[in-house]
């Protein structure tokens, strides 16, 4: 399902406008971003938790010339944990 599925099964679902649903699917993605790039936790109750986490610096190998050794920067990456509902939801 692609984000314009999601739309479309929210808006049928809940009788709205599409247009309002989306606004508000692509406010929410953008809020939760926000506080990730900021270091902040999101925290769905029952869903799940995103947070931002630092994969650290390495050593790496350059895949045009395997002979050559590059230092592999730390950088910030999106993590998702899903939380208790969301799992026996999925596996039931």
């Amino acid at each position: 399902m692609n984000r314009d599925q999601l739309v479309e099964k929210i808006a049928r679902g809940l009788d709205y406008p599409r247009t309002d649903v989306e606004r508000i699917i692509l406010s929410a993605l953008e809020t939760i971003t926000e506080q990730l790039k900021a270091g902040e936790v999101v925290n769905l109750a029952g869903f799940g938790q995103f947070y931002a986490n630092i994969r650290t610096a390495r050593a790496g190998v350059n895949p045009r010339n395997p002979q050559e050794r590059i230092q592999v920067p730390a950088v910030k990456v999106p993590k998702f944990r899903p939380g208790k509902n969301l799992k026996d939801n999925v596996r039931n």
